[in-house]
């Protein structure tokens, strides 16, 4: 019998073959090939702390069967390859090993030079176990009438894809959206996981799908995204601008919590209009851990970023630069950065896309809360891809009459 070890090697080989012959292409994508030396900032980074988070994605892609679309699952096989010798590489190699093993290619929208950005992080609220006048607020876990048409590899992480329950006739309907369950939809089937005092904390803690929560006896809770209810996220900043409520340049999460704090009678309103919500489940994570991202593992704070599922393979390298204000709303830091894409969401869409994750707490979070900033995208391809790269043009629309 073959050792488990060496049957994974055969079948990565074969995988990796396939992936070759295919070649390799995103839709809605310029890519244009450029030397290590056209990166800004390159040599400078700390390559060994992005080899150890690109080698924590290796371990979680190895034996695991990539059910996504054909052009992520080329990346995905020759992604595999390259981490052969990730784990032996040796910190101080760490960046021979990347310019080895892959080549750098700027990629962004078609008819566009940069990309965008933004943050998360993972909030830390007070709650407690069970409810009392103070804590009134439910975390509610997945229901088990929830039936999620996500593909299988993501309908645990993803925020997308298509979800219903079975009503009295056991047809198939839309969930309930956020005001059915903020009016009471789902009491009394025991889903509460936690209470909190606040249901702005309750609605931050769903946006970020993670959370630290400080009990009562001073233990933490850590809850991370289980699944949602199948209504596209809607940002509630896009409409405070559009109803002139807030500046467009004061815009950030800080400055919503801000608004919702200042004006209690308008805050439910403005909460429902995102009909989305998400479920959580409690998390089995060391207290130095991070949140658990879309591939399943804990995320690195300033390393991990959330990405296009259907576009990008989990693992894969982005050199990031930007211009960004780290250290205040005002300022312009040099942001020149090896990240790994470990995570998805609903609201990150688009081949030049991304969500930089922070860490947990208040600093991270008015940290992240401020970016909403362009930048250059430069994607590490494998080597052992196809240097015949092509791009799928998508037409443009016809002119209104």
């Amino acid at each position: 019998m073959l050792r488990p070890v060496l049957l994974s090697f055969l079948l990565l080989t074969c995988i990796d073959a396939a992936a070759e012959t295919r070649g390799f292409s995103l839709a809605d994508a310029q890519l244009e090939p450029l030397s290590w030396q056209q990166l800004d900032g390159w040599a400078a980074d700390d390559h060994a702390a992005a080899l150890r988070i690109f080698v924590r994605s290796c371990r979680a892609a190895a034996g695991r069967k990539s059910r996504s679309p054909t052009d992520v699952r080329t990346l995905d096989a020759a992604l595999l390859r390259v981490c052969r010798g990730a784990a032996a590489a040796s910190p101080p190699r760490a960046r021979a090993f990347f310019e080895r093993h892959f080549r750098p290619m700027h990629i962004a929208r078609l008819g566009e030079s940069q990309g965008f950005l933004t943050g998360y992080y993972e909030p830390v609220v007070e709650g407690s176990r069970t409810r009392t006048a103070e804590f009134n607020v439910p975390v509610y876990g997945r229901p088990l009438d929830l039936v999620s048409m996500a593909p299988a590899e993501d309908s645990n992480f993803s925020n997308k894809g298509a979800v219903y329950r079975r009503d009295g006739t056991g047809a198939l309907v839309p969930y309930f959206d956020r005001a059915a369950i903020e009016d009471g939809a789902l009491e009394g089937r025991g889903l509460e996981i936690c209470w909190l005092k606040d249901p702005i904390d309750a609605f931050f803690m769903q946006i970020q799908g993670s959370a630290r929560v400080r009990l009562q006896d001073g233990s933490v809770l850590r809850l991370n995204y289980a699944a949602h209810n199948g209504y596209p996220y809607t940002p509630v900043g896009r409409i405070l601008i559009d109803q002139g409520q807030v500046p467009r340049e004061e815009m950030s999460m800080d400055r919503i919590r801000q608004w919702m704090q200042g004006n209690p009678a308008g805050t439910k309103e403005l909460r429902r209009q995102n009909r989305s919500f998400v479920f959580f489940h409690e998390a089995k994570l060391k207290a130095d851990e991070e949140a658990i991202g879309g591939q399943g593992i804990p995320l690195a704070a300033g390393r991990s970023i959330a990405v296009d599922r259907k576009l990008h393979a989990y693992g894969t390298p982005f050199w990031i630069e930007a211009e960004l204000p780290l250290n205040a709303t005002q300022s312009t830091d040099r942001f020149r950065r090896l990240l790994i894409a470990q995570d998805t969401g609903s609201a990150i869409v688009g081949p030049a896309r991304a969500d930089i994750y922070f860490g947990a707490g208040l600093e991270a979070g008015t940290v992240s809360g401020r970016i909403r900033h362009p930048g250059r995208f430069i994607m590490l391809i494998p080597n052992t891809i196809r240097l015949g790269i092509t791009v799928k043009r998508v037409p443009s629309p016809r002119p209104r009459p």
